[in-house]
């Protein structure tokens, strides 16, 4: 089966097709996360970024970057190319991207998104890359969550059976 890689880009490609996409006034959204092991509460995030705007930026942590969080030796489970891909298959992301940094902040100042999305976990002043969306003009969105579902306990469940 052929991999379809024509929403993954390279931050250099990503900013491009941004470029393109502003000239023609599209709104951007932006939001990040491991996305290990995608759920419902993945989707209706997703789903909801995307009603924010008219394009979806959605930016991954990259497999040695998940582990710099502390979320496990064995993880993330997925590797980073098979996480975009799952990602790229929504129809509510237009471009996925992988970031190597501890935090999301150098490519949200690159991107420069209109909104800024987080689950509603987050509290507002821990959202990274929040200053400087509002900054420069632009507002976070915080999502609810879907109670009870989240890749941590999904993976504590599956490791008690």
């Amino acid at each position: 089966m052929k991999v379809d890689r024509r929403k993954i880009f390279s931050f250099a490609e990503l900013l491009a097709h941004l470029a393109d996409d502003r000239a023609a006034g599209r709104r951007i959204v932006f939001t990040n996360g491991c996305f290990d092991v995608l759920h419902v509460g993945h989707l209706r995030l997703l789903q909801q970024a995307r009603a924010q705007g008219d394009v979806l930026v959605v930016a991954i942590n990259s497999d040695a970057s998940v582990r710099a969080l502390g979320k496990g030796d064995d993880r993330p489970i997925h590797p980073q190319h098979e996480r975009a891909e799952m990602l790229a298959a929504f129809t509510a992301v237009d471009y996925v991207t992988i970031f190597d940094e501890p935090t999301p902040l150098q490519i949200i100042e690159l991107v420069q998104p209109d909104v800024l999305v987080k689950g509603g976990d987050w509290a507002a002043d821990q959202i990274v890359g929040r200053e400087f969306v509002e900054a420069h003009g632009g507002k976070v969105v915080r999502v609810p969550l879907v109670p009870e579902k989240s890749t941590t306990k999904i993976v504590e469940r599956v490791r008690r059976e």
